[in-house]
């Protein structure tokens, strides 16, 4: 009896990426074929890209140059497989087929779930040198996973992303998601339910939800059901505030977490129903991108820096003790000295709890790119350095305040923990006693803060 056939995965980007490639890897087990960690030994090696600003194209291209160099050093089985995915694939498969002839097959994001048979047909055939690789990458992204979707879960068994809604429907000049992942379409408020249920009845203490905006699940009905001539009514249909309360009332001890929102969707309604629901964390990510009136014009953002402002103002009232994440982007075609200026007082009055800051990435195909007044890169990265030098002082007197109280914390692995203003990956850690069971909740009382950091146990 032949071994089963070996796959490697390489998964780069967003969490939204993540489950993109979960799903590859279900769809694969489900075949019987078996994943490997170790790509010297895969039969066929994925690597699933990111292409949202230059550095993870840069990282990506890396990526796919390792993998072909390595196998052609003999570190691997020559007759390995190479197939690139994602995000990178979706967006420039034309222009790689002939840049990348090493590559066996660019595979777009609606054909996640044809992996197999994609895979089955690499591996059946001999590609003659010359040739090039083959492109599975269709123009236009349609698919959205469903409850039942195929997946294995590459996160720790304690936490999860959920996948609500794909695609996007916001015009922001400086991005090309739109044109990758496609227009925005939700998922059904049952589907998402059906899911969640199962991870919790997993053992899962963490439901994370991600789309490309959170805040805009089941407008797009809305939009489908209101007709030329009557305006959307906005209590019809499925809707965030929905889903919170749904999830809410599913049984057993979890957190849920709302990522990716955006500032033009936000209501009343919604603020109260996190409020009301026990179990949505006190954790608001909103990348706001910045507050110049001038710089949310040109960068096509819908909302207003009176908007803004407003509704952090309604968020923190309505929702006491709430932690918001946020990030902006600095350099951005025209920004002036006056511009960068609103935006590091506004950072320092406003004191978010979690904030990033990106340097401008002048993308191909977006018409951020071809706008005049770009701006240098020294620029850039001495806004970039002075906005992140006051973001950590605002951080270290945040944190410094955590001494003393005591939080409701999530394992995440032996001496390491969680709050609720902490999402996976992005945000501080807190150091626990090292006995405490990981993947659970647990009460600990903060001693002190490095950094980023707290501190509840010394040792």
């Amino acid at each position: 009896m032949s071994s089963p056939l070996k796959v490697g995965l390489i998964s780069l980007g967003c969490a939204k990426n993540l489950i993109d490639s979960e799903i590859m890897v279900g769809h694969i087990h489900k075949a019987g074929m078996a994943m490997t960690p170790n790509a010297t030994e895969a039969d066929v090696l994925i690597v699933n890209t990111c292409s949202f600003i230059d550095a993870a194209k840069e990282e990506s291209i890396e990526a796919i140059f390792d993998a072909n160099q390595s196998r052609g050093m003999r570190k691997r089985n020559q007759k390995q497989k190479l197939i690139v995915a994602g995000c990178m694939s979706q967006r420039f498969s034309k222009d790689l087929q002939s840049s990348m002839p090493e590559v066996d097959a660019f595979i777009g994001l609606d054909q996640l779930t044809q992996i197999v048979p994609i895979i089955e047909k690499m591996v059946g055939q001999d590609r003659p040198a010359d040739a090039a690789p083959e492109n599975f990458v269709t123009e236009k992204s349609v698919y959205i996973p469903d409850y039942d979707t195929p997946r294995y879960r590459l996160t720790p068994s304690h936490t999860a992303y959920v996948k609500i809604a794909e695609g996007c429907n916001h015009p922001c000049s400086f991005c090309i998601i739109p044109q990758m992942r496609g227009k925005h379409r939700s998922r059904t408020i049952s589907s998402v339910i059906a899911e969640v249920k199962q991870l919790v009845a997993e053992g899962v203490r963490e439901i994370n939800l991600i789309s490309q905006d959170t805040t805009y699940f089941g407008m797009d009905r809305w939009e489908q059901k209101a007709s030329p001539r009557q305006p959307v009514d906005s209590s019809r249909g499925d809707s965030l505030v929905a889903l919170l309360r749904e999830l809410n009332a599913i049984e057993g001890d979890f957190w849920i977490r709302l990522l990716y929102t955006h500032p033009a969707h936000w209501s009343d309604e919604l603020i109260t129903a996190i409020a009301e629901c026990s179990k949505v964390a006190r954790y608001v990510d909103m990348p706001l991108q910045h507050i110049s009136d001038n710089m949310l014009g040109k960068m096509k953002r819908e909302t207003s820096s009176q908007h803004i402002r407003d509704l952090i103002a309604r968020i923190r009232a309505g929702v006491p003790g709430i932690a918001i994440r946020t990030t902006f982007i600095v350099g951005f075609p025209g920004e002036t000295e006056d511009d960068f200026h609103t935006l590091t007082d506004f950072i320092e009055t406003t004191k978010f709890e979690r904030l990033g800051v990106f340097k401008y990435s002048q993308e191909e195909g977006t018409r951020a790119a071809k706008m005049e007044d770009q701006l240098s890169t020294r620029t850039k990265a001495a806004r970039w350095k002075r906005a992140m030098a006051l973001q950590k002082k605002i951080a270290d007197e945040i944190s410094a305040g955590f001494t003393g109280q005591t939080l409701r914390v999530l394992v995440e692995k032996p001496g390491v923990a969680r709050s609720h203003a902490d999402a996976p990956d992005i945000d501080g850690r807190i150091y626990v006693d090292p006995a405490l069971p990981v993947g659970e909740f647990a009460e600990v009382t903060i001693l002190g803060a490095k950094d980023y950091d707290l501190i509840a146990h010394l040792g």
